[in-house]
């Protein structure tokens, strides 16, 4: 019988713009409210890492046309990656 370790993990954090009035939010996956609403991207961002860090879980950078930029994992996954 195998064991696999179970971690605990977060709601990714979505770094998204908002259009109606010019501002970046930081959005944990299926809420509805944004957690932080800032007037940078860049200020955005490095909230939503602090946030992912803490709770294990993906860091997801959209641009201003919605599409994904870039993805950050904070999870610990093991290096070299099991079998």
């Amino acid at each position: 019988m195998v064991l696999k370790e179970v971690i605990a993990v977060g709601k990714n954090q979505h770094v998204t713009y908002n259009k109606d009035d010019n501002t970046w939010n930081v959005k944990g996956e299926g809420n509805s409210k944004a957690t932080k609403i800032t007037n940078t991207k860049q200020e955005a961002v490095n909230i939503a890492r602090k946030i992912a860090n803490n709770q294990d879980s993906e860091l997801v950078i959209h641009g201003k046309d919605n599409k994904i930029q870039s993805k950050d994992s904070h999870r610990h996954d093991p290096f070299p990656p099991k079998g």
